[in-house]
This record gives structure tokens, C-alpha cells and sequence, in this order.
């Protein structure tokens, strides 16, 4: 159906949206107010387990986007959500990524026990299997997956929760009073420590503890795009054994 489906809200198109690389991202017009389009080929699974997470985060007082339903009450058709806009600006700062290190730890807390997303594996899943989602062991060269898995092996036994997991300033939105936080595409139950490995180590973690961290999340972004030029770059911060 593709955008066409727009008509399950009632809404318009406006303009494409800059920063989407898995879906196509519009300005789209619902009931008058402005809102964010985003269609994409996930499965129906997926979506639920996406729109039901923005649910919850936004009934606990998270700024996140908020999927608004069809005319008849579903929160998404076709492939496509239909959300609200955040507004706001990227951190600067030190202490504007400090802010956002607290709105992460609300969210950890609040979903300490929530399923892990359709078809993902996380980083210490990865132990013993080679793929999950984008993430595919096998077309790595060996000695790559010999230390990404070294280095997700120091968070084995930790608690679990959902993590953003793709903390670039884009998709963060601050105003003066409220943390907001966009595009959860990457969204999955993992070891916290990966969304707490912030720039500067605004999330104040100790040293060792913000070493495995960072270790961590340079394996997985590795794991990740692997093959390409970021992911050597992430690779290349992965200590050899």
C-alpha cells in the first residue's frame, strides 16, 4: 500500500524528514497538528513491540513519540506509524548529555523486564549464536568475532532492559525542560552499560565500568554495519586479544 495508507488517519504529506536510513520519513498533517510519518517493511510483530514500548514510555512521563492511531484504532498499517513530533534541539553540552544520561536511566528502570524485540539477539546472546536482525557473525572475519565476543563477554550475568541504542545528537531533542528521544529503530533489550558509553562519559560510570562499556558498543556498532568503512573504524577501538 505504501503511503497510501495515509488515509487510514485521515492525513496529509508534507515534506521528507532528514535522517531516516531504514524507512522513509515524512512531515505529515494529522487533524490539523503536525506530525511524523514512517514507513518501512518491519513486521506487524515489531511494530507492536515498538508502539507498545513508545505507549509505556510516554504513560511513565517520557518525551518520546507517541503513535497515534488510525481512524479505527490501530497504531499502524501497511508498514507505516504515524507519530507525534518531538520537538527540540541536539546536546551541546557536558551537562546537556548529563540530562540525557538521567532520562536513560528512567528508561532502563522502567523496563527491566520487558520481551526482547522480535528477531533481535543481544550482545551476550551473541556468545553462542551468529545472527540476529542486522547482525550476522558468520560474514565477519574470525579474529573481528573473537573480539567482539571478548569484549561482550565482560557483560555477561548483568541485568537487562530496552535500550534506545543509537544515541547520536540527532536523535535526542532537549528544551529547556524535558529530554526527548527520536527514532527507535535500534531499540532493544540488551545490558544498559551500551547506552550509557555517552561522549565525555556524561553518564559519570567508572572507569572500568565505562571501558567495558565503551569496548562493548564499539563491538556491536562492528557487528552491526559490518561491511563498511564505519565499521572498521569501530572495530579498529576493540582491543586484539
Amino acid at each position: 500500500m505504501g503511503w497510501e495508507s495515509l488515509e487510514e488517519w485521515g492525513a496529509v504529506r508534507l515534506e521528507p524528514l532528514t535522517g531516516g536510513v531504514a524507512n522513509d520519513v515524512w512531515s505529515v498533517l494529522v487533524n490539523g497538528q503536525r506530525a511524523v510519518g514512517r514507513l518501512g517493511t518491519r513486521s506487524d510483530a515489531d511494530l507492536a513491540w515498538e508502539t507498545g514500548l513508545l505507549q509505556h514510555l510516554d504513560h511513565h512521563g517520557l518525551t518520546v513519540p507517541v503513535p497515534i492511531p488510525t481512524t479505527d484504532g490501530r497504531l499502524f498499517a501497511d508498514g507505516l506509524v504515524v507519530m507525534t513530533y518531538v520537538e527540540g534541539t541536539p546536546p551541546e553540552t557536558q551537562a546537556d548529555w548529563r540530562r540525557v544520561a538521567d532520562t536513560l536511566r528512567t528508561l532502563h528502570r522502567l523496563t527491566g523486564d520487558w520481551p526482547q524485540r522480535p528477531g533481535w539477539r543481544s550482545s551476550t546472546d551473541l556468545l553462542h549464536t551468529t545472527s540476529g536482525t542486522k547482525v550476522d557473525l558468520d560474514a565477519m572475519p574470525a579474529e573481528a568475532v573473537a573480539r567482539c565476543r571478548a569484549a561482550w563477554a565482560r557483560l555477561a550475568g548483568r541485568p537487562t532492559c530496552v535500550l534506545h541504542g543509537d544515541l547520536n545528537p540527532g536523535n535526542v531533542r532537549l528544551t529547556a525542560s524535558r529530554v526527548g528521544l527520536i527514532d527507535w529503530d535500534e531499540a532493544h533489550v540488551d545490558v544498559p552499560d551500551f547506552d550509557l558509553a555517552l561522549p565525555g562519559n556524561a553518564a559519570g560510570l567508572d572507569d572500568l565500568t565505562y571501558d567495558v562499556a565503551s569496548q562493548a558498543s564499539a563491538a556491536w556498532e562492528a557487528a552491526v554495519c559490518w561491511d563498511d568503512d564505519y565499521s572498521a573504524k569501530r572495530l579498529a577501538e576493540v582491543r586484539p586479544l
